[in-house]
């Protein structure tokens, strides 16, 4: 392993080096049921561009954001179970992303944007059926 690796070993390091930022499963999933309900959105994009966070799917004329949440990575109060091996790094990188999740619909909400946040276990239909009636009802309020 490089020395810089905080990996506990070679097999963790190739693991966690084999995730992907984008195009999840769940992600591509979520993507196709939307797309099957005549849904045409942006993919891996800023919402705002002076905001250096992206949202998996973006409707921008709509202004919805959607994050495709990973059971581990975001918390699952569902799903998540701590790491055993270095714990202490994974808890406090947990919290980090979850403190970050929450800056960032905190900062889009404040911006006039709907967020919705899927989770990876979630069903992708009915997933699909909530951000297509978030987006319904979003068409039929007036902008601010």
């Amino acid at each position: 392993m490089p020395p810089a690796s905080t990996a506990s070993s070679a097999g963790v390091r190739a693991v966690m080096r084999a995730n992907r930022r984008r195009d999840t499963g769940p992600e591509m999933a979520l993507r196709r049921a939307l797309y099957r309900r005549g849904l045409r959105y942006r993919v891996d994009a800023r919402p705002i561009a002076k905001l250096r966070r992206t949202a998996d799917i973006v409707f921008a004329a709509d202004r919805v954001a959607v994050f495709v949440d990973g059971c581990f990575w975001h918390g699952c109060p569902s799903h998540y179970r701590p790491a055993i091996k270095n714990s202490k790094f994974w808890s406090t990188k947990i919290e980090a992303n979850q403190d970050r999740d929450r800056d960032t619909s905190t900062r889009l909400e404040e911006a006039g944007w709907r967020v919705i946040r899927v989770w990876e276990h979630e069903n992708p239909d009915e997933a699909a059926e909530r951000i297509q009636t978030a987006l319904l009802s979003h068409r039929r309020t007036p902008r601010r």
